[in-house]
């Protein structure tokens, strides 16, 4: 597999200083001797991914960037699956503990991640992690990874056989609650009525603990994470130190989010997620083309590998232009995610669906019975939930009677309309709610 990064994507030799430029980094524990490490040596550096679902997202595809710019300069990309830590489930950014998943969830939703991140790195699969038996019983690697190759390794490995007493003698001796305490995660659950759980309380350690095993057991020397995660890479850092007399690293980045502060890749159905059958290339397509303008520059610089040079000329477009630079967005980021064959559909259903001239055919069909509008035919509102073009049926009520649906281009404002044959053109109908979604009936 060839690394998608073109050798332009920037002047700087040096990993560090290209995450710079694109403005990924916000904080480091030490930033010169981070940035002479990833300048004089070729390390190995973490990503820990706890399976909360069976399918990554957009948030999750920003750290396999970072992880795809750090292989493409020589380093090792460590893939951290949370196969110990996901049966606690991380406290940071949640108003409330996770919903507890047993053990079989977890190894399956492991399982489907892994399978993902093989869509854009390149593992070496001959690399094992054996040995761990807990807190004395270090594990070890079978073998040096291979050069340009990442490796992934379950922390269930070395957290399921823990022994408690163990485990909070040798480790939880080291971390002082009143330190803890001051986690921005922790201070936030405290402050609500819910509190915080003894439970989700451990995670700090277990992640610490994470850290340190892969430092001892085969020379990880740096965590990588969101800037949620600076508490829990903060404890890595200093139980390594304290345990192995060891310096190791930490560096978090930005959070995906809106110019207003808000996660990006919500959607009204959820997550945007990186699975074609969760979220077809046309809807993710869609999602980007209609950023606002002031998030076209954060998402060219983070989501695509064009150079900077390029990603400073489009963002600087303006009036009706910027929409040619969130064509180039959409287009750039779901060629990466769904390859470029699913990005020209998308491209051309889009272009169709807005009056470009470009087919029809690439716009999300379904197929009905042709028995289903004949006589009186389908109510447009139940049509609507149906389709997912709508939440509910008060949803698609409100919909049509303010204007918003259109059927073959031709406005209902009528929210008791039937849909029948007569409404179709050639077998065919295209229906659109707001500016931004269509899906077409073909009838059977």
């Amino acid at each position: 597999m060839k690394n998608l990064i073109p050798d332009n994507v920037s002047k700087f030799d040096n990993v560090y200083d290209v995450l710079k430029e694109r403005g990924f980094i916000e904080q480091t524990t030490d930033e010169e001797a981070v940035r002479k490490l990833l300048q004089n040596e070729k390390v190995k550096f973490y990503i820990g991914f706890d399976p909360t679902a069976d399918c990554l997202h957009v948030g999750h595809f920003m750290q396999v960037i970072i992880m795809m710019y750090m292989q493409k300069f020589g380093h090792t990309p460590v893939v951290l699956l949370g196969g110990g830590t996901g049966m606690v489930g991380d406290p940071s950014g949640r108003t409330d503990m996770r919903q507890m998943m047993d053990v079989e969830t977890i190894d399956y939703n492991c399982a489907q991640f892994k399978k993902l991140f093989e869509r854009f790195i390149e593992f070496d699969d001959e690399w094992k992690y054996v040995g761990n038996g807990g807190v004395y019983q270090p594990g070890h690697e079978t073998k040096t990874p291979e050069p340009g190759k990442a490796v992934s390794v379950n922390n269930g490995e070395w957290i399921r056989p823990l022994k408690w007493i163990e485990f909070v003698r040798e480790i939880g001796s080291q971390f002082n609650v009143n330190t803890m305490l001051r986690s921005e995660a922790f201070k936030q659950r405290m402050a609500r009525e819910s509190g915080l759980s003894f439970f989700e309380f451990s995670y700090m350690l277990m992640q610490s603990y994470d850290f340190m095993v892969m430092a001892r057991d085969f020379d990880v020397k740096i965590e990588f994470g969101g800037d949620d995660q600076w508490s829990n890479i903060i404890g890595g850092v200093d139980l390594t130190r304290k345990l192995l007399g060891k310096e190791v690293y930490g560096m978090t980045f930005s959070l995906l989010t809106t110019s207003e502060g808000k996660k990006m890749g919500k959607t009204q159905k959820g997550a945007l997620w990186l699975d074609a059958d969760r979220c077809s290339p046309y809807e993710f397509f869609q999602y980007w083309r209609n950023v606002a303008d002031a998030d076209v520059n954060k998402c060219l610089r983070m989501l695509t590998f064009l150079p900077m040079e390029e990603v400073e000329r489009l963002s600087a477009l303006e009036g009706a232009e910027i929409n040619k630079a969130k064509e180039i967005l959409a287009f750039e980021i779901t060629k990466l995610v769904h390859g470029e064959e699913e990005a020209r559909k998308a491209l051309e259903g889009a272009r169709s669906a807005f009056g470009g001239g470009a087919s029809s055919e690439n716009i999300p069909t379904t197929e009905m019975d042709k028995a289903v509008f004949e006589g009186e035919g389908k109510g447009l509102v139940s049509l609507l939930a149906e389709l997912k073009l709508a939440d509910s049926n008060g949803d698609a009520r409100r919909t049509i009677e303010q204007g918003g649906c259109s059927l073959n281009g031709v406005k209902v404002t009528d929210a008791r309309a039937n849909v029948t044959l007569d409404n179709f053109e050639d077998g065919v109908l295209l229906i659109q709610k707001g500016k931004k979604k269509f899906r077409k009936i073909v009838i059977k």
